[in-house]
């Protein structure tokens, strides 16, 4: 009876219809696609084994076979280079847009395998050619940017005083969210420009940093768990203050 699962978006923190304002005392969010998923062929999410060009996290909504599809050459590459920061996303975009003409994408194999024949893998690069790409789409499919900066300001709207918030990210774009959003409210940089009307007061910060730098796991972690090698954890502390929103954009979540 101490515990209640909840399936739904992390942006539902900020809408108040499941949690009260300084109701919980701590909120840990772990961010991307989980292992289990990747695992499942049959969610869509890996290259390494083929299945259903799926991804999507909630099992509803468009999938990213319906992305590849049916968007233009344009959106494609914007999502590919902007998401998973591509920068062979014009000639990917291009060749998606070209092949399935004859034969429309449903499979993860058949997108693995036309982002390997534009970029031949290197010797010695651990990563498959199509990292970028899968990742991308997954992002736009779940619009997952979007769900950490409304969770974000959730998470300040739901936690008590002195409760944990924890990010574990797994992403370049992602650990600059968090990093500038927990710097807007801890007062480190200013979330709003104090020459705006209505923004002449500064404002109180709504988080206290526990790490100033984010934590980053060491050789025998990643050695145990080569998935964890790119994970940076950033935590705070939750203040007195009134609960202040930031804007997207001031996150820099980027804008396809």
């Amino acid at each position: 009876d101490r515990l209640i699962l909840i399936e739904t978006p992390f942006g539902a923190l900020a809408d108040g219809d499941t949690f009260e304002t300084a109701s919980v005392d701590g909120v840990v969010f772990d961010l991307g696609v989980s292992s289990m998923q990747i695992d499942e062929a049959e969610r869509g999410f890996s290259f390494q084994s083929d299945g259903p060009l799926d991804m999507r996290m909630s099992v509803s909504g468009p999938s990213a076979a319906d992305l590849v599809n049916s968007l233009g050459e344009a959106e494609l590459a914007d999502i590919l280079f902007h998401y998973g920061e591509e920068r062979r996303s014009r000639a990917i975009a291009r060749a998606i847009v070209a092949d399935r003409v004859a034969q429309p994408f449903t499979r993860t194999k058949q997108l693995a395998d036309l982002v390997g024949r534009i970029l031949k893998s290197r010797p010695g690069d651990p990563k498959h050619p199509a990292t970028r790409t899968f990742q991308a789409l997954r992002i736009a499919v779940n619009a997952e940017f979007d769900e950490i900066a409304a969770g974000l300001s959730g998470a300040e709207r739901v936690l008590k005083p002195d409760g944990r918030l924890v990010v574990v990210t797994f992403h370049s774009i992602e650990d600059r969210i968090v990093k500038r959003f927990l710097a807007a409210r801890s007062g480190k940089t200013a979330a709003v420009s104090r020459h705006l009307p209505g923004s002449i007061e500064s404002e109180q910060p709504g988080f206290q940093l526990i790490n100033q730098r984010p934590l980053t796991p060491g050789n025998e972690e990643i050695n145990a768990n080569p998935r964890a090698r790119s994970a940076k954890l950033r935590a705070a502390i939750r203040t007195t203050a009134p609960h202040r929103s930031v804007s997207p954009d001031a996150l820099g979540v980027p804008k396809v």
